[in-house]
């Protein structure tokens, strides 16, 4: 039966136009919880209740009855929480709790912040490592050789303007990422990787620029016809352009360290998160800055000569295969029917690439490539947005294996109550990093034996695809990127424990290691049915 709520504790709300936003401190720190109103004309009852988590409790987004005519004086209605208890509230009017730091961060002022952004910075320099930044690095490490025997001082420019171009790009995602924040939604780093659309468009880019490498057509050329420079390797327009591309392509793959620093950020206020990704942004532009600072280092390259052209076509090489990846997860998400809408804007480009090389620099030409370029681009948003539920289902499912369970909260919560460990997988198909883990690490032999052997339930939570429970799980957390790996050992009211970005056999093995030897007999249980 509900209790009153006890007098130590609180309940206040906030009301915007659209929501309301409720808190309840119960003197300890709250993963989820449901409302229920005794008045039916006060929420949108079938409307979700995003959650977040405050240090000593937890406030709900509640949204509005459209037939509400003014805002209450209290809600009164029973908060119940995961763990059973279930309390009736009265909450007032109040100011609503900030939310606390990432998970295992707290605010220690300037020197965790400094200390922050210097993971984000490390973060950042391992990214240019990471395979999906690969081909962009070939890029620019192609115009480096052009400009090797140029001024110093307009190599150091180059380098200025390429890092401007990544931490401008840095600036517009993490602005874009507060405003939707702020507009109550859960989005994490790299989730424009859960869009088929900007997939398609991202493949269509990247295959136009390797015709052009290859030597179909001189990019440079015909874009110095219609005004403008934007991709001419050479200008100062190209290294802005690079940075830009490279910034793009890396937001996938969230490299060690960078985890906890993007939680963090995205959790404080706007300041902090354009300090934080500000140094994840220099990190990543910082190798190539750093040899623009050091001339001397650039006379170990080759004289530039007739090998250049031959390099440059070879350059091509890891951009096709970038591509393929593209059209792999372009196919996850959207299924195979989509598929040929992306294939017909790949021949429509091919086509552009004909015009521009056979007609360079002609004005007829540019007019019929631009037309062309927005051709292609239409065809895939076209089937996209035209395929059946069906085609929509044919998502890749990461949980394909009979040893992992798909994730929902309901899940977790029940065999957090039956007492059972769990690994929970935050993982995703365009995620390099986490595909990399699961078939060098998890998908092991003697690994997947140990997890069978302790009895611990595995659990996948495929976020290849935008899912709002996911999101919020991670938020909870503190993360706002994958991978993520949490560990519970089986007590109901143990803090989950979270594994590093990177996993090793013996990382797993410590970490299994270390639950209860009680715990590690429940491998006979039967999962329970969760609806």
């Amino acid at each position: 039966m509900p209790q009153p709520l006890p007098a130590t504790d609180k309940a206040t709300f906030s009301s915007t136009s659209k929501e309301f936003t409720l808190a309840v401190q119960t003197g300890s720190r709250e993963s989820s919880a449901e409302f229920f109103p005794f008045d039916q004309t006060i929420i949108a009852n079938a409307a979700p209740q995003p959650a977040k988590p405050l240090s000593s409790g937890i406030a709900l987004t509640l949204t509005k009855d459209d037939n509400i005519q003014s805002s209450p004086k209290e809600l009164h209605g029973l908060v119940v929480f995961p763990n059973g208890k279930t309390y009736e509230i009265h909450a007032v009017p109040g100011r609503i709790p900030d939310a606390p730091a990432a998970a295992g961060l707290t605010e220690g002022g300037p020197g965790t912040l400094i200390k922050i952004a210097g993971f984000a910075f490390l973060g950042g320099i391992i990214l240019n490592l990471m395979p999906c930044v690969f081909p962009v690095l070939f890029i620019k490490g192609l115009a480096l050789v052009n400009s090797s025997q140029h001024e110093r001082r307009q190599m150091r420019l180059h380098g200025w303007v390429y890092t401007l171009g990544i931490v401008a790009s840095f600036w517009a995602v993490v602005a874009l990422l507060l405003i939707l924040r702020g507009a109550g939604q859960q989005l994490g780093w790299g989730f424009q990787f859960q869009s088929p659309t900007f997939i398609a468009v991202m493949a269509l880019l990247l295959f136009f620029l390797g015709l052009s490498l290859a030597g179909q057509f001189e990019i440079g050329l015909s874009l110095t016809s219609a005004g403008g420079s934007l991709a001419n390797k050479g200008g100062y327009a190209g290294s802005f352009f690079t940075g830009v591309l490279a910034m793009v392509v890396a937001t996938p793959c969230t490299a060690p360290f960078m985890g906890a620093a993007i939680g963090y950020a995205l959790s404080h206020s706007a300041l902090v998160s354009f300090v934080v990704f500000t140094a994840l942004a220099l990190g990543l532009a910082a190798p190539y800055l750093l040899l623009a600072y050091n001339p001397r280092w650039t006379k170990l390259l080759p004289r530039p000569g007739a090998w250049m052209e031959i390099l440059k076509q070879a350059v091509s090489v890891p951009i096709f295969g970038t591509i393929i990846w593209l059209v792999w997860l372009f196919t996850q998400l959207a299924g195979t029917n989509a598929l040929l809408g992306l294939l017909a804007g790949f021949l429509l480009l091919a086509i552009t690439g004909w015009v521009l090389g056979r007609w360079p620099a002609k004005p007829f030409s540019t007019i019929c490539a631009a037309l062309l370029v927005i051709l292609s681009v239409a065809a895939p948003v076209y089937a996209v947005r035209n395929l059946s539920s069906a085609a929509m289902d044919h998502v890749s499912d990461s949980t394909a294996k009979s040893s992992w369970q798909p994730f929902s909260p309901a899940l977790v919560e029940q065999y957090r109550m039956q007492g059972r460990p769990m690994l929970v997988d935050f993982t995703a198909s365009w995620c390099l990093s986490c595909q990399v883990n699961e078939r060098v690490v998890l998908d092991r032999p003697d690994v997947q034996q140990r997890l069978k052997d302790s009895g611990i339930v595995l659990i996948r939570a495929d976020w290849t695809r935008h899912d709002e429970s996911i999101a919020q799980a991670l938020a909870a957390l503190g993360r706002s990127g994958i991978p993520t790996y949490v560990l519970y050992d089986g007590s109901v009211n143990a803090q989950p424990r979270l594994l590093p970005e990177v996993l090793t056999p013996g990382i797993v093995f410590s970490a299994l290691d270390s639950l209860p030897k009680v715990r590690q007999q429940s491998a006979q249980l039967v999962r329970p049915s969760v609806r």
